[in-house]
């Protein structure tokens, strides 16, 4: 385990998502050069929800500079649930889309999870499909949900043990909190998933060699939670718009405040950021560290579909 100092060192997941999306890029040659079509990436959107356009429009442009085809699905957020659900069928039995990722949130209405099971798994780029789910669970090839697949891939890029470390994982999302325990356990770690339920919380997550923090409260996650030297995974991300609380969150950092004070807003995660800097050995910041990674993580996993589907199993 890392050894805590003055202030934690900074995981850069901006600097491993450049590399992981130039890694990906190289791939698509090499495919597109032994005779095949481009990848192709389909992304249904539905409704207006602002913060889904901007996702939508990041991995939009991020496909196209890893030379992967995007084709993105705009729907009403009136749309008929059937709609959906025929635009999916419709995409599984097209031989030119690799990948079919449906942006969440989906309009009222509209049943998540009927969604989710209508994508092929073999197209399920985000890894939530129940087969997927189950591939990762017994240890079988699928794909896996990006988010916690970019951090494990941080982790070792850092040189981060995880084999016999005791990890703790706060949230337990079919989205991050459960596939990330997985994968956890997969590399040997000692996991425990923690939950709104967890009695004495803060002293089961002080125990963490390797601490995931993915449960949706801007800070919650303070010093009394952290293990000194620990690595600290912040998979949260909040709008803060009152610059006192920023001030509480970032140690009077000015630039935070400044940020609150012209754009309405700074970002923040689950941990408390000057809380984490004093007390961990590694920690991930709000932004730059875990976001970047799960688009880098999508493009990947839309590569590895398109290669599996045409013919090459490994």
């Amino acid at each position: 385990m890392i050894q805590a100092g003055q202030s934690a060192r900074i995981l850069d997941g901006r600097k491993l998502a450049a590399a992981m999306r130039v890694g990906t890029a190289a791939g698509v040659v090499r495919f597109v050069g032994e005779g095949h079509a481009a990848p192709g990436l389909s992304v249904i959107l539905a409704g207006d929800d602002p913060a889904s356009r901007t996702y939508v429009r990041s991995k939009e442009a991020a496909c196209r500079e890893a030379g992967i085809r995007a084709e993105i699905h705009r729907l009403p957020a009136a749309t008929p649930e059937a709609d959906l659900l025929a635009l999916i069928g419709r995409l599984n039995d097209d031989d030119g889309v690799d990948g079919i990722l449906v942006q969440m949130p989906l309009p009222p209405g509209v049943g998540a999870r009927a969604a989710i099971e209508a994508v092929d798994p073999g197209k399920d780029v985000d890894g939530f499909h129940p087969v997927n789910v189950g591939r990762l669970w017994s240890g079988e090839r699928g794909l896996v949900p990006c988010t916690p697949s970019g951090i494990i891939t941080l982790l070792e890029s850092e040189g981060i043990g995880i084999e016999g470390r005791r990890a703790v994982v706060i949230g337990r999302s079919g989205i991050v909190g459960r596939p990330m325990a997985a994968l956890l356990m997969h590399r040997n770690a000692t996991v425990t998933i923690c939950h709104s339920r967890t009695r004495n919380l803060p002293a089961v997550a002080s125990e963490a060699d390797i601490l995931v923090a993915a449960l949706g409260r801007t800070g919650f996650v303070t010093g009394e939670f952290i293990k000194p030297g620990a690595t600290v995974i912040d998979v949260g991300i909040n709008h803060v718009t009152d610059e006192s609380e920023a001030a509480r969150l970032f140690d009077g950092d000015p630039a935070r405040i400044e940020q609150v004070r012209h754009k309405g807003y700074t970002l923040a995660g689950d941990v408390h950021h000057a809380a984490a800097l004093r007390r961990a050995g590694a920690f991930t910041p709000v932004p730059g560290g875990v976001g970047p990674l799960t688009v880098a993580a999508l493009l990947g996993n839309t590569l590895t579909a398109a290669i599996r589907r045409r013919g090459h199993p490994s």
